[in-house]
């Protein structure tokens, strides 16, 4: 009778399903925002290589243009791999969505060095950070300081993760002061220059340093993302993950140390972008809607390519105002940031 009303038999027991997408309904939700993720890069992508190009389809002029356009495209992969991975991966070794891997002071940093560079050089000096040579320095500068810092604070007997970000963040907010004052003394047209390179944007990227800097966010990002598993299990916390069999101090140094190889490769191609890496990880963790990292990380890296490649194309080719792509970006994600914060409540 059970059977003929179409109900399940008593001694069949439920199906019950675990796991990141536990259900048929997660998973088709799931790959359907990977298919728009991924047919909106597309179209971004063509869109930047052949829209509005002046010269006629076919021509030589047509495919230098073309291969020019590509270069930026390439920089955007890069920074949104570096920004999406990056910031995903600092956030659960941190235990908190809200911070971003800027706060260890990459980006003060980076501006104390171009504005060091400018006020005891003039701009020439600016020129004399050019070059493969000064890119690998910049990269080795800030990953070098994060050793020290990861070494120092997180090792010891009272090793705190909190007070590593404190530190961090007093050290930023340090060299944004002495940054700061060096500006002042710079002459009207000295600080105009000096302006346009602190301002994140594609264009500041130099196409001969992508050789560089590829195969290191490369290297970074794929030994994240072979470590999905381990960092869901940093997201349970210390307790439970040392618990689990997981030496959770030597665990957090390396993807420390990986996500600042990332945000150093980032920040010495393109300049700062404070809230990109926020505002790319609060939508990927509300689009993926699951725990497990190798979920997490395409959604991150194409909702960064598609914020990035979209930004871009609209304010090109529509309003014409291409310089101001990194501040639409960090006024959006800049938001996004206090809307969270009040919606917690808390940091």
């Amino acid at each position: 009778m059970l059977r003929a009303l179409g109900a399940a038999s008593p001694l069949t027991p439920a199906v019950r399903r675990s796991g990141p997408l536990p259900s048929g309904r997660a998973r088709r939700k799931y790959f359907t925002i990977l298919g728009i993720l991924i047919a909106l890069a597309a179209f971004f992508t063509v869109g930047i290589l052949v829209w509005d190009n002046p010269v006629p389809f076919g021509t030589e002029g047509f495919w230098l243009i073309t291969q020019m356009r590509g270069t930026s495209v390439i920089v955007m992969v890069v920074v949104a791999f570096c920004q999406a991975i990056a910031t995903v991966s600092f956030q659960t070794a941190t235990e908190n969505r809200i911070i971003t891997p800027s706060i260890m002071g990459f980006e003060a940093l980076f501006v104390a060095v171009q504005t060091a560079a400018v006020y005891f050089l003039g701009v020439t000096g600016l020129v004399a950070l050019q070059g493969n040579v000064q890119f690998v320095l910049q990269i080795a500068v800030m990953v070098g300081l994060s050793v020290l810092l990861y070494g120092w604070l997180l090792s010891g007997r009272y090793a705190n993760l909190q007070v590593m970000l404190l530190v961090g963040i007093i050290i930023g907010g340090g060299l944004g002061s002495v940054s700061a004052f060096m500006q002042r003394l710079l002459t009207p047209s000295e600080f105009d220059v000096l302006t346009a390179q602190m301002f994140g944007s594609i264009s500041n990227a130099d196409p001969d340093q992508l050789p560089i800097a590829i195969p290191l966010c490369l290297v970074a990002g794929i030994l994240l993302w072979m470590s999905a598993k381990r960092l869901n299990l940093l997201a349970l916390g210390k307790d439970i993950t040392m618990n689990l069999g997981l030496n959770h101090r030597r665990e957090l140094i390396r993807v420390l140390l990986l996500v600042s190889i990332l945000m150093a490769v980032s920040t010495a191609l393109v300049g700062p972008m404070t809230f990109l890496g926020f505002l790319v990880a609060t939508l990927a963790y509300q689009f993926a809607d699951t725990y497990d990292h190798r979920y997490i990380f395409p959604i991150a890296v194409l909702t960064g390519f598609v914020v990035l490649a979209g930004a871009s194309f609209v304010m090109k080719h529509l309003f014409y105002a291409q310089g101001v792509v990194s501040i639409i970006i960090e006024l959006v994600g800049g938001t996004l940031f206090l809307i969270v914060i009040l919606r917690k409540g808390r940091l």
